[in-house]
This record gives structure tokens, C-alpha cells and sequence, in this order.
């Protein structure tokens, strides 16, 4: 059988685009509830994850720390943010013009990783021609 590592940033894209696309969906339950009494904003963390995965092999080229990867702890979170603060007298914490700030700067993100993910494939291609 042959081992290759084709794939393994190819994977990790999949996870962040993945993340990505989640954030945005929090991120519109997020303006569906901006008129919600006590509701407070929800985000979603990746990079620290992505982060700390690739922390732990410290002295390892990139492609080796890519390929060590579990990608089954590789994924977003769902979190509440500052569950405890309040600006509103309703108690609700979501903020239109920071929830739009978010969004375009996830829908940048994800563009890049989609972009990423196709240039990956485009040079598994080429290699196969």
C-alpha cells in the first residue's frame, strides 16, 4: 500500500472552511436575535485549536506538523460571548455593527480558504497529467 500525505492540507482546509461556514451561521443567528431580551451573542473558535495542534510538534517542518494533525479534534466551537456583559438594559449583547464587521471579515476568510482548498486540488491535477 502507498502512504502519502497528498491530502493533509487539503483536510486541514476542509476543517477551517467548515469552522468558517459555522461562524457565519452564528453569526446570522446573531442578527435574527439582536431584538431578543437576555440573548447573547454566539462565536465560534477554530484557530486556537488549529493553533495548539500544530503547537505541539515544535522543532518539525510545517508539512510534518500539517500531516501529525488529529483531525478529529480539528473542529469549530460554539461559544457564548461575555455570557456576563450586557450594554443594553434588555441584556442582550449583540451589536449590529460589530456582527457586520464579523461577518465580512469570516466571509474573507472563508473566501481564501475556499480559493486555497482549489488551488490544492487544481495542483493534484497537474501532477496527474
Amino acid at each position: 500500500m502507498i502512504q502519502s500525505n497528498v491530502f493533509d492540507y487539503i483536510n486541514v482546509l476542509d476543517r477551517a472552511a467548515d469552522a468558517s461556514y459555522l461562524r457565519n451561521k452564528m453569526i446570522a443567528n446573531n442578527f435574527a436575535n439582536i431584538d431578543t431580551p437576555g440573548y447573547k451573542r454566539q462565536d465560534v473558535s477554530f484557530a486556537a485549536n488549529l493553533e495548539e495542534a500544530l503547537r505541539h510538534s515544535k522543532f518539525e517542518s510545517l508539512d510534518r506538523k500539517v500531516g501529525s494533525v488529529r483531525l478529529d479534534r480539528l473542529k469549530g466551537r460554539v461559544y457564548t460571548d461575555a455570557a456576563n456583559y450586557s450594554y443594553r438594559i434588555d441584556g442582550n449583547n449583540v451589536d449590529v455593527d460589530t456582527e457586520s464587521a464579523e461577518l465580512a471579515s469570516n466571509n474573507i476568510l472563508y473566501n481564501g480558504l475556499t480559493q486555497s482548498l482549489n488551488a490544492e486540488f487544481k495542483n493534484i491535477t497537474t501532477v496527474l497529467k
